[in-house]
């Protein structure tokens, strides 16, 4: 806070995706509807590997604590949106906006990690089988999850500290419909090599260590299929890991193309659609790919339901 008195603005105005009324109204009602399938999916997605011990398995276990953390990365950006686009208030505290900032980085860099995590998970099941329950002990899961977390957290401390260092002395407006990287260095007075350089270290460390053993886990995976003769086995063993690759491919592609490029190539438009896509969409489109695609997850509902509906039908 004491840096962040050398800021001349009282607050930030968020400028949002559009200036049309009634675009705006079709976007708040898209998002809401966006937003409560996100919540409802991923809440779901909890309780269902809560309730049913067949899915008590490190998979799953990796599997709740994604939905968490798209459901806390979603809440992070779209209540404030459709906050903004239904009224005229648009404007956000400087503390509010760098909270802001702070937790969208933090559950971005844990959920990199994670998807790493679950990579190394799908691995160890396929190439090492047979020392599956040994390698991916309760205590190992637990540990990589602690790890996500605490590598989220300090990605987020040294990115959010380099920006919060920096005066904003001339405008307020942020030409985004959230507080991220790129619009708030846009504002400040001062050069921002040093906040800049931190921000790519730390963003490109954490997609290229978690892309590392997501793309070596996925060689051996890959290795190992084609070893296998017959075509059902490649296709069954491959369907294990088909969900986790789409969301992978579908995560990591919309981040790199917003954050690991020059400063020189930022496109407000483009950049707003991304983003959109990767803080909005994509915490919706998780939960559908995990449990569309997932006999488990189809099974473990139908159990579940039957489960909560037999003392009623006894009756």
């Amino acid at each position: 806070m004491r840096t962040w008195n050398n800021t001349n603005v009282p607050s930030f105005i968020l400028m949002g995706l559009t200036d049309s009324r009634e675009i705006q109204l079709a976007l708040s009602v898209l998002f809401l509807l966006i937003y409560l399938i996100t919540v409802l999916g991923n809440l779901g997605m909890i309780m269902l590997i809560c309730l049913d011990h067949q899915l008590h398995t490190p998979m799953y276990f990796f599997l709740t604590h994604l939905s968490f953390i798209d459901l806390s990365y979603s809440s992070v950006i779209t209540p404030k949106t459709l906050a903004s686009l239904l009224t005229s208030t648009k404007n956000i505290s400087v503390t509010g906006c760098f909270t802001q900032l702070y937790f969208f980085i933090l559950f971005g860099g844990a959920e990199c990690f994670l998807l790493s995590a679950m990579a190394y998970d799908r691995f160890v099941a396929i190439c090492n089988p047979l020392q599956y329950p040994v390698i991916m002990s309760s205590r190992f899961c637990c540990a990589l999850v602690t790890g996500t977390y605490m590598i989220g957290f300090v990605d987020c401390s040294f990115s959010v500290l380099s920006i919060a260092r920096l005066p904003f002395c001339s405008s307020n407006v942020i030409h985004h419909f959230f507080c991220d990287v790129s619009p708030i260095l846009a504002l400040s007075c001062k050069n921002t090599f040093v906040a800049e350089t931190v921000i790519y270290i730390c963003a490109g460390s954490t997609l290229l260590l978690s892309l590392i053993t997501i793309f070596m886990s996925y060689v051996s995976i890959l290795s190992t299929i084609l070893k296998i003769k017959s075509t059902s086995g490649k296709q069954k063993v491959f369907s294990t890991c088909a969900s986790h690759l789409l969301g992978v491919t579908i995560f990591y592609g919309t981040m790199i193309f917003t954050y690991l490029k020059p400063k020189k190539s930022y496109s407000l438009g483009k950049d707003q659609v991304a983003s959109v896509f990767y803080t909005i969409v994509i915490p919706m489109l998780n939960p559908l790919i995990y449990s569309l695609r997932n006999k488990e997850v189809k099974n473990a509902f139908i159990r579940v339901v039957q489960k909560r509906g037999g003392p009623k039908q006894l009756r």
